[in-house]
């Protein structure tokens, strides 16, 4: 519904406009309801159909297709900021869900860090000493 207001050899006119169906327009003047029959239909926009693109294809024809890795590499992260002051792990080893692969020093406390899954550490990224911020990646696991 849209509102408008006209001034017309001095008179003020207030013409709210409601639904149009089948080129009738609902109007109102000054509260006096009308029924507008309009010359010309009014055009409706068209409806856009957007076609996907074409899956990629190698040079033999064939659609690409991404398989994801099952060796995911992700930090393991500090929870909170602290001090490293001992390093379980080094690059190559094989942990579990639950080992305790550095031991972290915040507020007075000493706080065990724990692999997160099992897996191999593909980098040690702190050095015994460091002090780190909450969300630093302390070692990576794949």
């Amino acid at each position: 519904m849209k509102e408008y207001k006209y001034k017309i050899n001095g008179n003020n006119y207030t013409v709210t406009i409601g639904d149009i169906e089948n080129n009738v327009a609902q109007v109102e003047v000054n509260g006096t309801p009308y029924k507008v029959e309009l010359n010309n239909p009014i055009p409706t926009a068209p409806k856009i159909v957007k076609r996907p693109a074409a899956a990629p294809k190698t040079e033999t024809g064939a659609p690409v297709v991404a398989r994801p890795s099952t060796a995911k590499k992700d930090g393991v992260k500090s929870p909170l900021p602290g001090v490293i002051l001992d390093i379980k792990v080094k690059e190559g080893d094989e942990v579990k869900k639950g080992q305790t692969i550095i031991i972290l020093e915040a507020m007075k406390m000493e706080n065990n860090i724990n692999a997160h899954k099992d897996g191999k550490i593909a980098s040690v990224n702190v050095n015994k000493g460091d002090s780190v911020l909450e969300g630093t990646n302390l070692v990576i696991i794949e």
